[in-house]
């Protein structure tokens, strides 16, 4: 906690033209689209007209109106309007297809804004779309960067119903994971459609007063024109970044400052049943549990309108909507998921880092947590603590079955059962994140990180920062050091040369079904898998650099990293250590033209190379690929190439020596071998209701890792043929109803035997349909045929807001002819895993002070 203590206390520290007047043409008129021709000046090689280049007054309202999605009031009229859009793509900045109107203004506590969209009624393409899933259809779009710092904006769309998507953008991409608390209606008529939105300046990070300006632009999305987009200004392609394009309000002087308390509490009931493995009556027997309450609550004030201190009690972080089912077989690495909990998602974007040293799914379980974020000046700050319940919750079963354990190991000291002093113990987080914008559009950064847990333990600081060096070049790096103190497998370490380093490590490393750290001279028990680890001291780093060149019709990127072996960053992600790798891009492209076949295309070229810390080539990479776009929102991409890859037996097991023969691989300790692969890919979306893709893949001598010759028991990889397809099809019949089906199949057959290592084949089928824009039935099907595994979910939900939300659903896992996973016996039909009944309701309570 003295750790903790000092995080906060640094974080505490770090705290230390006109308006336009003109009114919209009347809703029934006829409008040709226009593009300004006004002398300006230029940004890039783009000539702006000079209106847009000054910033716009936004009015306060004269009069109150109403959020019905039609912008007919008086107070209307008064409002800053953004008019003559260009056409970005297809086009390159040419005339709209459809015109297009934005009207602006505000009062004490929001930002009122309306769109305006003309089009042919019956072409309309929109739909009763879940929340966050609106920019695939019809829709309008605004960015709000609200400290005007080119860095980070709000990005706030809306399709023609209304239905909201919202999210942070910054130069690394946007995250639609945020929702934020806002109003808005849409309606569809004869002329076109129209949306009206009410922003709360509470439910916003900003800064304001006199003279302040925010970035801004909005921007037009027309899906069935081969995905047209269009944006009040233009777009030069010859700048590198997005923000830095964007224009300028001003105007929002009398905004009311309000602290802001928002309590959410929250209670789920679930009734849960799942096979148990410590059972009198037989391992594997159904065990229906007893009906199980989870009371939390989620806390937010809002220090300044910039600062904002989040905390969670007990908080309730069961996902309604589980993670979509990937291919695992022959994964050698962990698999990045992305964060779906809003206690983490707020000021999410203050944590991100290249080299992912924080990673938020790490706290599984937390008792409580607190983050403090914000920005004051040119400082963005993050703190975050967090106590985290789940390494230390066993199960029933499992307490069970480690009982069961200690007594056999009474006759045999060499089990290895888990140890009593990790149970019910927590292991707790501490993240300090600080940033640090110069000039435009420049940043430096330092972030540290801090995880502990019985025996482990593990501090990570460094620093990162992004370097834009010309208007078409930006750099990016980062370095950070490691120090952990915990079990590091090391497999050369010789128990019968080291027996007093044996001894210390006895009662806190080793793993599989022997204590490895003692000394064995049986080769049979060393050659089973089992693996020595040492508890220790070990320090580690980890960096990154990368250079970006972008210009309309060509551009390269070069990037650099590497993480050592003692490496360990237990707070973020990591997918190897003891690696470094080098990777050029490089891109050819011609220039959009939206009446040609091929819109555009696109040719690339790349290369990498992997080499570990002892300087040995690990992989390789070449391949080219082109992608083209086509009319009626078609794209076709194709690749080939050629790799390298080559293993060594250390990174998978023991090493052999003169005192162990036998190591983990069978015959050669070191493999390698060169591939071949091949893939195309397309997706196209031809009309409203429905949308698809195919994927087709091959590649030649690709690496089976954990093939187990089945005489010795040993790992044996070897080359083979893997292939992969995947395909998916969505359709919507009506405008509430939507319904997905996507199939992913991979293949692995070895050269040297021919047998197939693995055949997967994944299935899921979803559908949802919506009774209004906030109630809505959901429900899922997914099939792993590598498993034998059907999970399937109904869900009724009613999300009226972010925040106040009620769910009633059931989650089922089924094998079929599948194998008891205590047992090993074959069972043939259905035999359920697990079941869950459960009902989650939750109310946000919003007092502005």
């Amino acid at each position: 906690m003295k750790k903790f203590a000092l995080l906060f206390a640094i974080s505490i520290f770090v705290l230390g033209a006109k308006a336009q007047e003109a009114s919209g043409p009347d809703a029934g008129s006829v409008i040709k689209p226009s593009v300004p021709t006004a002398a300006a000046p230029k940004a890039g090689g783009v000539v702006i007209p000079a209106e847009k280049t000054r910033p716009v007054t936004i009015p306060k309202l004269a009069s109150p109106v109403v959020i019905d999605g039609r912008p007919d009031e008086e107070a209307w009229k008064t409002a800053a309007v953004f008019k003559d859009f260009y056409q970005t793509y297809p086009g390159d900045n040419t005339p709209a297809s459809k015109p297009t109107e934005v009207w602006v203004m505000y009062d004490e506590k929001n930002l009122y804004v309306a769109f305006k969209c003309w089009d042919e009624k019956d072409k309309i393409r929109a739909t009763i779309a879940k929340r966050d899933n609106v920019f695939s259809e019809d829709n309008v779009r605004m960015w709000l960067d609200t400290y005007n710092d080119q860095r980070r904006a709000y990005v706030l769309g809306f399709n023609p119903f209304g239905v909201q998507q919202d999210g942070i953008y910054t130069e690394g991409g946007a995250d639609f994971s945020v929702d934020i608390v806002m109003d808005s209606k849409g309606v569809i008529e004869d002329w076109g459609w129209s949306v009206e939105v009410s922003i709360p300046f509470k439910s916003l990070r900003y800064t304001a007063g006199k003279g302040k300006m925010w970035g801004f632009n909005v921007a037009r999305n027309i899906d069935r024109l081969n995905d047209e987009f269009n944006q009040w200004l233009p777009e030069d392609r010859n700048v590198s970044g997005l923000l830095i394009k964007h224009g300028k309000i001003t105007g929002l002087d009398d905004v009311k400052y309000e602290r802001t308390l928002e309590v959410v509490p929250s209670i789920t009931l679930s009734e849960t049943g799942s096979r148990v493995q410590a059972n009198e009556i037989a391992a594997g027997r159904f065990v229906n549990q007893p009906i199980k309450p989870q009371i939390g609550v989620t806390l937010k004030y809002t220090l300044t309108p910039s600062i904002t201190l989040d905390a969670a009690i007990n908080p309730d972080f069961a996902e309604i909507e589980a993670d979509a089912p990937v291919v695992t077989a022959n994964q050698r690495f962990p698999i990045f998921f992305q964060e779906k909990r809003p206690f983490f998602l707020e000021g999410a974007d203050i944590f991100n880092s290249p080299l992912q040293v924080f990673y938020s799914r790490n706290i599984v379980d937390p008792d409580f947590a607190v983050k403090l974020s914000g920005k004051t000046g040119p400082t963005s700050f993050g703190f975050l603590a967090a106590s985290d319940n789940a390494p230390g919750n066993y199960s029933p079963d499992e307490r069970t079955l480690n009982a069961q354990c200690r007594i056999r190991q009474i006759a045999d000291p060499r089990v290895q059962c888990s140890r009593d002093e990790f149970l019910d113990k927590n292991s707790l987080f501490g993240i300090l994140r600080v940033k640090r914008d110069f000039g435009a559009e420049n940043n430096i950064g330092f972030f540290a990180t801090y995880r502990s847990f019985p025996e482990q333990k593990n501090l990570l600081s460094g620093f990162d920062g992004r370097i834009k060096l010309s208007p078409k070049m930006t750099s990016q790096f980062q370095v950070v050091g490691t120090t952990s103190k915990r079990c590091f497998f090391d497999p050369e370490f010789e128990p019968t040369l080291n027996l007093g380093q044996a001894a210390s490590n006895r009662a806190i490393c080793g793993t599989g079904t022997y204590n490895t750290t003692l000394p064995i001279t049986d080769p049979s028990l060393i050659n089973v898998g089992s693996t020595y680890n040492q508890y220790r001291v070990g320090n580690g780093i980890g960096y990154y650099f990368n250079l970006d060149y972008t210009e309309e019709t060509k551009g390269w990127f070069f990037e650099a990293g590497g993480r050592s072996k003692f490496y360990r960053a237990d707070s973020g992600f990591t997918r190897q250590t003891n690696t470094n790798f080098l990777f050029f891009f490089h891109r050819n492209s011609t220039k959009s033209d939206s009446k040609r076949k091929i819109i555009r295309g696109q040719w690339n070229k790349m290369g990498g190379v992997n080499y570990d810390w002892n300087g040995r080539l690990t992989s390789a990479n070449f391949q080219t690929n082109g992608n083209i776009s086509l009319q009626r929102s078609t794209f076709l991409n194709a690749a080939i190439g050629t790799s390298y890859d080559r293993i060594f037996e250390e990174e998978f097991g023991l090493k052999r020596s003169s005192t162990r023969p036998l190591g983990t691989f069978l015959g050669d300790p070191t493999r390698s071998t060169w591939q071949r692969f091949a893939s195309v890919n397309l997706d196209q979306s031809p009309t409203k209701r429905l949308s698809y893709g195919v994927f087709l893949g091959t590649i030649i001598n690709a690496f089976d890792f954990f093939y187990y010759d089945p005489a010795t028991g040993l790992q044996n990889p070897g080359p083979g043929v893997q292939r992969d397809a995947s395909i998916y099809l969505t359709v919507k019949p009506t405008d509430p109803l939507a319904i997905s089906v996507s199939y992913n199949k991979s293949r692995l057959t070895r050269n040297d035997n021919r047998i197939r290592s693995f055949d997967s084949d994944i299935v899921s089928v979803r559908s949802t349909y919506y009774f209004t824009r906030f109630l809505f039935t959901r429900f899922r099907l997914d099939f792993d045929g590598t498993e034998k595994n059907y999970a399937g979910q109904a869900l009724v939900g009613y999300t009226p807001s972010p925040g106040t939300a009620f769910y009633a659903g059931y989650n089922d896992n089924l094998n079929r002819n599948g194998f008891n996973p205590f047992t090993g016996q074959y069972e043939p039909g259905f035999e359920r895993n697990s079941r869950t009944f459960f009902i989650r309701a939750s109310y946000l309570f919003r007092k502005s002070f």
